[in-house]
């Protein structure tokens, strides 16, 4: 990676690579771009970035199918990207917890303008953990967001007990399969629905029953769930909720419920979150580092893509089938 340098009024600016999203839409608006490297302040420090992690999140910004592109619209450049995995090059005179040198990894600033797209970035020090030593930047960078919210799933925005049984849908996906592993972490008795190409990398995770979702329809198979992550949307909400006991919990991970999706939990007394927005702070982000680094958590990487082939890793993104996560090196 070069930085290039050019000398205006006596004044030396650096420059880096990124990448642009110049209009919202298609994969051929993502334009590579030198732009001027960006400066940190006391509370921040400045990664040189190794690796990208891509998630749903990102194509749907792209495509201003979030409501999180209307709050970037403004931003020029706009730069998409929020989990990264790199090594500090600069640490702001207020933070203590890094050092030049160091590996770190997190989701930056979510929800907001990550920037993650770039030679380098800057991020608040409380959105960042050590990087494990076991783990190599791309499986870092993978379980940024989607091991986040999995476990402010379990953890926030519901509380997931040892004695739960709990079912996970999209279970090979990327929040799915972290969410099987902490779902077992934690102790609960663990149901996953994926598809039958999908059922044995799902079993292997752990899980105590495998749903065909293409086969069987779980909401006649399955009864007396504790709680659902549900990340399908539309009519599986509703779905998922019958198969709850009364005064158990549904957190869904995609917007848009109607008024039915809440007349139906309130009926059953449901803790019902019908949308979790997952967030940067520095307690998860560093307990998702100890799961990693004492091998609870093992991300699953499924592809790997170069900077230069930002474009391929949208599409597979947006194929919708996607097991475990896709990550972009620098």
């Amino acid at each position: 990676m070069v930085v290039i340098q050019s000398i205006f009024v006596g004044l030396i600016v650096e420059y880096m690579k990124a990448i642009v999203l110049k209009t919202f839409g298609g994969v051929e608006n993502l334009v590579h771009q030198d732009i001027e490297k960006p400066e940190i302040n006391e509370n921040q420090v400045l990664i040189q970035v190794r690796a990208i992690s891509i998630n749903p999140v990102d194509v749907k910004v792209r495509n201003r199918k979030a409501p999180l592109a209307e709050d970037l619209a403004h931003c020029n450049p706009l730069i998409l990207g929020w989990d990264i995995s790199g090594e500090v090059v600069e640490v702001g005179n207020n933070v203590t917890r890094f050092r030049l040198g160091d590996e770190v990894f997190g989701m930056i600033n979510f929800v907001g303008h990550g920037m993650a797209y770039a030679e380098y970035v800057v991020a608040s020090a409380e959105h960042l953990a050590l990087k494990p030593q076991n783990i190599s930047h791309i499986e870092a960078a993978a379980s940024a967001m989607a091991a986040l919210t999995a476990w402010q799933a379990f953890d926030r925005y519901g509380k997931l007990r040892s004695t739960d049984k709990v079912l996970i849908h999209a279970a090979s996906g990327g929040v799915g399969h972290f969410a099987v592993q902490i779902a077992k972490h934690v102790g609960a008795y663990v149901i996953a629905t994926s598809s039958a190409s999908n059922r044995d990398f799902v079993l292997k995770l752990g899980v105590d029953e495998h749903v065909d979702y293409q086969d069987v329809n779980f909401e006649q198979a399955l009864k007396n769930i504790d709680f659902v992550l549900e990340s399908v949307g539309g009519e599986n909400f509703q779905k998922s909720v019958r198969v709850l006991k009364p005064f158990g919990t549904i957190v869904g991970l995609n917007s848009g419920h109607t008024n039915d999706d809440e007349i139906s939990a309130k009926a059953k007394h449901l803790h019902a979150c019908y949308f979790m927005a997952v967030y940067s702070n520095s307690s998860d982000i560093q307990y998702i580092a100890s799961l990693l680094e004492s091998g609870v958590l093992k991300p699953h990487i499924s592809h790997v893509f170069s900077f230069d082939e930002m474009a391929k890793a949208h599409l597979q993104i947006e194929t919708g089938r996607t097991v475990g996560k896709v990550v972009v090196t620098l």
